[in-house]
């Protein structure tokens, strides 16, 4: 087993990134946006100032990031094609700006034994130059082939279930069968999204849209039904990616109000959950 279980607490670099206007552009429509999300789509509009998707926080900086030691470097060796990601969670302390330069140091948290596969838990904090925190983040991935070292198996059971009732908000997007074509040019350049050969060594007929993609689809839908797209509302976000989205489904988020500022989601593909353990919170 090549994974390392005693790489729990290793801590990476401090590396310095930067973003800037045409990034954060190119990761909106990436994500869908278009004629109808021009504050986060253009930046020359007449009485519109540009603002950043929260979901950008998952790519800011791809490319740019200074030579350094990543946490993840930590772990041991493993087959990528084997690789999804797990789960996704971004607390944002500000709202991202437009374009900065920013350090980010990230650590691993967790790495847990599900027997026939293993799952990685990292966190990471970024802050711009002056020190101040712009948002932390908290990521899993499960790499199958991985497992059985007779390690902890990490937690299980329900998290952030829907209440049995109606969803109080439901917004319906559509990917673009080419979705993953635009999305990755945000730094995703993973092969398992548009190489049919690697695909098929991961296990599937064809490739697969990015879980960042439909998450950044997801988070689009809740900024706009539950902050009406105003970015200061926009707190914190975190799901599981239950399932693969095909580049051209319709991702159906349906969203469940349970308490002052917190709202639990799930997001589907017609029946099928691919997001689940969804919990947003806002102003």
């Amino acid at each position: 087993m090549p994974l390392n279980p005693a790489a729990v607490g290793a801590v990476g670099d401090v590396r310095t990134m930067s973003w800037n206007s045409k990034d954060a552009l190119l990761y909106a429509v990436g994500i869908g946006a278009g004629q109808n999300d021009l504050p986060f789509t253009t930046e020359n509009t007449k009485d519109v100032q540009q603002v950043v998707f929260p979901t950008f926080a998952v790519v800011a900086g791809s490319g740019t990031t200074s030579p350094g030691k990543s946490a993840m470097a930590e772990i041991g060796t493993f087959n990528w094609a084997l690789l999804v990601h797990g789960s996704q969670a971004i607390t944002l302390h500000r709202p991202i700006p437009v374009e900065a330069e920013a350090t980010v140091q990230d650590k691993v948290v967790a790495m847990y034994d599900k027997g026939k596969a293993a799952v990685v838990v990292t966190e990471a904090e970024t802050k711009l130059k002056t020190g101040e925190l712009l948002w932390t983040t908290r990521s899993s991935v499960f790499i199958r082939g991985e497992g059985g070292w007779d390690g902890d198996r990490g937690p299980s059971g329900p998290q952030n279930e829907p209440p049995a009732k109606a969803p109080d908000h439901e917004v319906t997007l559509q990917t673009s069968p080419d979705q993953a074509f635009v999305y990755r040019l945000s730094g995703d350049r993973n092969p398992l999204h548009t190489d049919p050969s690697f695909a098929a060594i991961g296990g599937f007929d064809r490739p697969i849209l990015h879980g960042l993609c439909s998450y950044g689809f997801t988070g689009r839908a809740l900024l706009g039904a539950l902050c009406n797209n105003d970015v200061t509302k926009f707190k914190h976000i975190e799901g599981r990616f239950s399932s693969p989205v095909m580049p051209g489904d319709a991702l159906t988020i349906r969203m469940w109000n349970i308490g002052a500022g917190e709202t639990v989601f799930t997001t589907s593909v017609g029946d099928r959950v691919v997001i689940d353990q969804g919990l947003v919170r806002h102003a």
